[in-house]
């Protein structure tokens, strides 16, 4: 695969808030400093938020290029993520992110498949595989 690049923009709008876009996209979306911090705003989209969503959706879809390859049939897909920030050594850093899945499969047969399907998928995820966070998996499979 050649180098790809990804480009977003910020535009500062007023106090702790700015808006979010990508001339390659048409979503606009707010950021702000979250309400755990200093002027933060409630019911806004944080760094922290987007920074759990990247891994996040990230981990989706490689699960979903490593489940079609493997001809893995199944019926749902859920996750949700939690991501941990804790102040180490004087800084604020994104320690962990805790990933929860929900797995429907058409077959039980299947089910220790699934489970390395999944281990596979976070262990590939390229976001996850870029940064420092330590990811946390736990999977939930059903039939």
């Amino acid at each position: 695969m050649n180098r790809h690049t990804y480009n977003v923009s910020l535009k500062w709008e007023e106090g702790r808030k700015g808006v979010l876009s990508s001339p390659e996209l048409p979503t606009r979306f707010e950021v702000a400093t979250p309400p755990e911090f200093d002027k933060g705003i409630p019911g806004i989209w944080s760094p922290e938020h987007l920074f759990t969503s990247s891994v996040l959706s990230c981990f989706m879809t490689t699960f979903l290029a490593v489940a079609e390859f493997s001809k893995l049939d199944f019926q749902t897909f859920e996750c949700s993520a939690e991501g941990v920030l804790d102040k180490v050594d004087g800084k604020f850093l994104m320690t962990e992110i805790n990933l929860t899945v929900h797995l429907k499969i058409n077959d039980e047969a299947h089910t220790e498949k699934a489970q390395r399907i999944l281990e596979k998928s976070e262990s590939a995820c390229l976001i996850s595989n870029s940064i420092k966070s330590k990811v946390n998996l736990i999977c939930n499979i059903k039939v």
